[in-house]
């Protein structure tokens, strides 16, 4: 017998009738969507949670290589995102291009198993940031184009929060079999590949995309001028707010090399992920929607300022549980950050050049994580890890000083869909 539907979990449509809302107004492919991201995360993170180690301690790589490593991944997939972005846009299809990008991440996995050298994670880590880019901007338009614009918000935090479930299922399987594996973090990579393949397969079977993401009658040749010129300067301030904070957002890497600098042993080093992904998935839900309620830039600039305490808290740590008390906070500002980023491009973008918008988003953030990166790394190097983390909290602030003097409506960041 069904249940009815309370007053939190209904809204009224323009002709009166009833419209769902909550996780049961979500729509199912976004649901697939999520747990997509669910699983491949889980493969992700068996291997990254242990990767900085693994870099350190086995092949000798200094805190300089992981930033750069990290930052080069992470920019060469802003990079590709433009283009598969625009691609779907001018397709009309996204599916596609979020498959082939998923399925090159899984055929990557197997490179960190067999990997010697720096070298040859490095090239592993390409590979894998490569699929992230091709299925990065594509996937992230597609939820816009299925999500009712009253539950925007929220549709982004559950994929997000499904996404984080992964995120700290990845790091809780790596302790296991590392002390299953006797720290055999080679044989803990090998079984990254089956939750990879799972990923792929929800995504062929259970995802839908609309027939269109864009009527036949709008496709021409892709990234036009006319395209730029139809995105508003809210978006472009956005972008750059979006850029310094990513900055100042250097690699997770860095908060599993404060855990070993600390004294945490190296079977142990993925726990750092799991608490902070722990507090990510319990937060991303419901700050999105919150955002969905009141003025997204108000949660957005909560989140800003728990960064900087998270920051603080790094840089003055002396044992473990500061650090974990700052991976906390570190979590918890994923939480009220990235989902709402989002959102708010959906906000000021139209559905026409949504796939763009991302992908210049993901290229300006991408380059600039890649920036963000180097330089913690020197610092840390050369200075010290509280150096690190102070600077990102100058960074942060300067962020927070630039959100703060974004504008438009509250309206414009809730619940309006643009063009």
């Amino acid at each position: 017998m069904a249940t009815k539907a309370t007053p939190m979990e209904i809204a009224n449509s323009a002709d009166g009738q009833p419209v769902p809302t909550g996780l049961r107004g979500i729509p199912k492919s976004i649901w697939a969507l999520g747990f997509v991201s669910l699983f491949m995360d889980t493969s992700s993170e068996l291997i990254h949670s242990l990767l900085p180690v693994y870099l350190v301690s086995v092949l000798g790589a200094g805190a300089l290589s992981v930033g750069l490593i990290e930052g080069v991944a992470e920019a060469t997939a802003a990079i590709v995102k433009v283009f598969s972005g625009t691609l779907s846009d001018y397709l009309g299809k996204r599916k596609l291009l979020i498959v082939i990008g998923y399925g090159l991440a899984a055929v990557s996995k197997p490179l960190f198993a067999l990997a010697g050298s720096a070298t040859w994670i490095f090239t592993a880590r390409f590979i894998d940031r490569i699929g992230k880019g091709i299925r990065g901007a594509p996937r992230d338009a597609l939820i816009g184009d299925l999500a009712p614009s009253h539950l925007r918000g929220a549709s982004y935090g559950l994929r997000q929060s499904l996404d984080t479930v992964g995120a700290f299922v990845g790091p809780l399987l790596a302790v296991a079999f590392m002390f299953l594996l006797a720290n055999d973090i080679q044989a803990v990579f090998w079984i990254a590949l089956i939750p990879a393949f799972i990923s792929v397969a929800i995504l062929i079977f259970a995802v839908k995309e609309p027939e269109t993401a864009r009527s036949a009658d709008e496709a021409h040749s892709p990234i036009q001028v006319e395209d730029l010129r139809q995105i508003g300067a809210a978006y472009w301030w956005l972008v750059s707010v979006a850029a310094v904070l990513a900055v100042a957002r250097f690699s997770e890497a860095f908060l599993v090399l404060r855990a070993e600098n600390v004294g945490l042993a190296i079977a142990l080093v993925p726990i750092v992920f799991i608490v902070m992904n722990v507090v990510y998935t319990l937060s991303a839900y419901p700050a999105g929607i919150l955002s969905d309620r009141t003025d997204r830039r108000i949660v957005l600039a909560v989140g800003f300022v728990v960064l900087i305490a998270a920051d603080a808290v790094l840089a003055l740590a002396t044992d473990i549980w500061l650090v974990m008390a700052g991976t906390v906070l570190w979590g918890l500002h994923m939480g009220l950050t990235q989902g709402l980023l989002a959102a708010m491009v959906v906000d000021t973008t139209s559905p026409g050049i949504r796939g763009t918008a991302f992908g210049i988003f993901n290229l300006v953030t991408g380059v600039a994580l890649l920036g963000g990166n180097v330089v913690a790394g020197l610092l840390w190097d050369h200075l010290g890890p509280s150096s690190t983390f102070f600077a990102g909290a100058g960074i942060t602030a300067v962020a927070l000083a630039g959100l703060l003097t974004l504008q438009g409506s509250s309206q414009s960041f809730r619940t309006n869909d643009v063009g």
